[in-house]
């Protein structure tokens, strides 16, 4: 009997699209408004509160940023009248942009960390592909079909399943993958750049242990600007449960896949 080809998971945010001039400015323009321009939180302070592993949705995380810095001048977050629908409200303003039948906010800008043609290189070698995200399936969608020319890509996104680390969506993924195929144990691996990403695959082992799960974590391109913090951002990634860290997706190629089996 051949061994089941082997199937392979993105996240998007950080793996496929560059969302530091993005995502990561919506949450810091959206921490600043509701701090009344008080407090406007950098990179690392970003980088330090998803290292939690709890903190994938970025709305939370935006309440969760403005929360604490409420706390860190001595008000208890019984007493800040936060409206999370307003906040996401204004991250998607600043996302999306004001136009919601054509986006003209910070998404019009994402650098695309992968070419189509490392997509076609891993179907040429039988290996089946899909994407899990925490991001809104128009989100997605908008760089997987409208940047990217993806036709109808197998996708789990934030509306499908429970959020990271739980690893519900992670596994559907799977399955839809799997539905055609005989064979229902090949082995997985699950690429993305966060520590709830690693978190996810872990617990996806711990459930599944009669799978095999690989861990591939990349660097998002923000944290690559100087060798000690992407060092200290592997290091991150790798304590979590990464079995690997790459730069850039594009180098699992489906020779390494091969050596990682």
């Amino acid at each position: 009997m051949t061994n089941p080809p082997p199937i392979v998971i993105f996240d998007i945010d950080g793996v496929i699209r560059d969302v530091s001039g993005s995502y990561r400015r919506a949450i810091a323009d959206t921490v600043e408004h509701f701090t009344h321009q008080a407090y406007r939180p950098t990179p690392t302070d970003i980088d330090n509160l998803k290292s939690e592993g709890i903190w994938n949705n970025d709305w939370e995380a935006s309440q969760e940023l403005i929360y604490r810095f409420f706390e860190s001048q001595g008000i208890t977050r019984t007493t800040i009248n936060l409206d999370y629908d307003k906040i996401v409200h204004f991250f998607q303003q600043r996302y999306r942009g004001d136009n919601p039948n054509n986006w003209n906010g910070y998404i019009c800008h994402e650098p695309l960390l992968v070419k189509p043609e490392y997509l076609q290189s891993l179907t040429a070698a039988d290996i089946s592909w899909g994407f899990f995200s925490g991001a809104t399936r128009a989100s997605a969608l908008f760089v997987l079909e409208g940047r990217l020319g993806l036709e109808s890509p197998t996708l789990i996104a934030m509306e499908d399943a429970p959020g990271k680390p739980d690893p519900t969506g992670l596994c559907s993924t799977v399955n839809i993958l799997e539905e055609s195929t005989p064979q229902k144990s090949s082995p997985v691996f699950y690429v993305g750049d966060t520590v709830a990403d690693m978190y996810t695959i872990v617990k996806a082992k711990t459930l599944y242990p009669q799978r095999q799960w690989i861990g591939v974590g990349v660097l998002p391109p923000h944290v690559q600007t100087t060798p000690t913090r992407r060092e200290r951002y592997a290091t991150s990634l790798i304590d979590a449960g990464a079995d690997i860290v790459f730069c850039n997706v594009q180098d699992l190629t489906p020779a390494k896949i091969q050596t990682l089996i």
